[in-house]
């Protein structure tokens, strides 16, 4: 334990046993699922990936006396319960796209695949936020300088969301051809709705030129996208991608273009959650720290 322990002048953190205790279910899951043969990955995944969430959590309050868990069990709890709400939507959506499947799913009848799917979508928000707070808490993040200005003014509001609009009605009635769409409508059509509505939004930053959480979050989900992606490879129950076009240079299971989809998803969760938590009463919470 000695060796996780962070000096602060007169204050010293340890890893904590929260952290601890993810990394044992890392590494217990993570074999049984890569060891095993046949039907196992609908109950090693949420296993496998709450050890994630709870080490890397566990990392973010080594470096910073805080975290996503530290800060409030309750609101921790919350991130898993939303994250299986957003992530169908999009599974929704892709029963329009037909963009990726589940491999071995048609093992498993109706209520049991959705049963276990909804498990298992708990830990895509916890994940991507518990990452981007790890990045956040690196100096090359703080020391970022001044990027491009992007003001929320009404102009720029309303432009993003008929755009995200567009891009929406394109990619449902031509899939084929606007499928990257997904990862970009729904921010674009959710931001200035957060503006509009006084929560916490991106731009209150890139108003005056700070990308750092920006950033954070694309580093976090694309750290978290590796292991995703990984984890997945050697899975069963697996995904597997059948997009139109860019299927090339495979990096796991997802072609080499389609990681670039990570970085505007992670922007869509950031702007569900603080929607969801802005209509429930919490306008301004600081809650994600980046």
């Amino acid at each position: 334990m000695n060796g996780y322990a962070l000096q602060r002048g007169e204050h010293r953190r340890t890893y904590p046993l929260h952290g601890w205790l993810g990394l044992g279910l890392v590494a217990v899951f993570w074999s049984l699922n890569w060891a095993l043969e046949g039907l196992r990955t609908h109950w090693a995944f949420f296993p496998m990936w709450l050890g994630y969430c709870l080490s890397v959590d566990g990392l973010v309050y080594l470096r910073r006396g805080t975290s996503l868990l530290s800060r409030s069990w309750r609101r921790y709890v919350g991130l898993f319960l939303l994250s299986a709400l957003v992530w169908w939507f999009f599974e929704v959506v892709n029963w329009r796209l037909q963009n990726w499947q589940y491999v071995g799913g048609e093992l498993f009848t109706s209520l049991q695949f959705w049963t276990w799917a909804t498990l298992n979508f708990t830990t895509v928000i916890p994940a991507v936020f518990g990452s981007a707070e790890l990045m956040a808490s690196f100096d090359f993040i703080k020391r970022l300088g001044r990027g491009p200005v992007v003001r929320p003014d009404r102009g720029t509001t309303v432009g993003f969301f008929l755009a995200g609009l567009a891009m929406f009605t394109l990619m449902m009635a031509w899939p084929r051809l606007f499928f990257p769409f997904l990862w970009l409508s729904v921010y674009f059509i959710t931001e200035p709705v957060n503006v509009w509505l006084g929560h916490r939004h991106l731009a209150r930053w890139t108003r005056r030129g700070v990308w750092r959480p920006v950033m954070a979050l694309w580093l976090g989900v694309l750290l978290t996208a590796f292991f995703w992606e990984m984890w997945n490879y050697f899975s069963y129950p697996k995904w597997v991608y059948h997009i139109p076009w860019g299927q090339f240079w495979h990096i796991f299971e997802m072609p080499l273009l389609g990681y670039g989809g990570y970085l505007p998803f992670a922007l869509e969760l950031y702007a569900l959650y603080h929607l969801v938590v802005g209509l429930l009463g919490e306008e301004d919470s600081d809650y994600v720290r980046l």
